[in-house]
């Protein structure tokens, strides 16, 4: 592994490299915050795939493309005097002192749960931090984790089950809502409420468990990928169309991918 020094040089050559290329390339000098927005989110969700597979060389990669983005915006920022890099680094730096004051103050942390609950009350002491609980979290999330991150803060104030095991009734119930709804004349918006509600307490559910709830459905996403394109593979193999394929031949197929994987 590289010395600090290393590693600071190579902070630098990056900014050195920024700064050249937002001067001399069309590309690169056109961009606004705006502009770079997008590319932002789908560079994030190439890490997190990267992440997923634990693929360590592309980690690598994908974790420099949302670097330079970083760089990007203090570079931005640098030019309408607003901010620049080394502001971006001491408020994080501030903000990460302020919110351990188990490490840098007088308090104690005897576990991971304790340092998550000062985290949470520190946050809403700071001069621009959260003002309610539920406000630190980001409203474009994306619907699955954002339930996660709304419970977890709830959790640390103290709103959550006395017993994870009392989950199960509250799952029970918005199931058997959604049920008792579905059942009734077509109606499409108290369908899609109880609907909501019942993935709600199933998010619930996982989080009392200790499950991420988001990585759990993505490994279902891929599992799914990966014997849905056997099926595919075997019946083109066998000279058959999906589309005239009958279920049970569908699913003779999908069971032997099924079994590929348990070997």
């Amino acid at each position: 592994m590289h010395t600090k020094e290393e590693k600071m040089q190579a902070f630098g050559r990056l900014l050195d490299v920024l700064d050249e290329l937002r001067e001399k390339c069309p590309w690169d000098h056109k961009q606004t915050n705006e502009s770079l927005r997008p590319n932002t989110i789908e560079e994030t969700f190439e890490l997190c795939d990267a992440l997923l597979r634990h693929d360590t060389h592309n980690i690598c990669k994908e974790l420099g493309d949302v670097l330079l983005h970083v760089c990007f915006y203090a570079k931005i920022g640098s030019e309408e005097g607003a901010f620049d890099i080394a502001d971006v680094c001491n408020r994080l730096c501030d903000k990460l002192i302020f919110r351990h004051p188990h490490v840098y103050g007088e308090a104690v942390a005897k576990n991971a749960e304790d340092v998550v609950k000062t985290w949470e009350q520190v946050k809403l002491m700071e001069k621009d931090g959260n003002k309610t609980v539920l406000s630190g979290v980001p409203q474009s999330l994306p619907s699955l984790i954002k339930a996660y991150r709304i419970q977890d803060k709830a959790r640390n104030v103290g709103f959550d089950w006395d017993k994870k095991e009392d989950v199960w009734d509250k799952v029970r119930e918005e199931l058997a809502e959604l049920e008792a709804e579905l059942s009734k004349e077509d109606n499409q918006e108290a369908r899609t409420a109880e609907f909501g509600d019942f993935i709600f307490s199933l998010i619930n559910a996982a989080r009392l468990y200790h499950i991420n709830p988001d990585n759990a459905l993505e490994h279902t996403n891929q599992k799914f990928i990966r014997r849905f394109n056997y099926v595919e593979a075997k019946a083109k193999e066998k000279g058959l169309n999906l589309q005239d394929m009958t279920l049970a031949q569908m699913d003779a197929l999908w069971n032997e991918a099924k079994g590929l994987e348990s070997r």
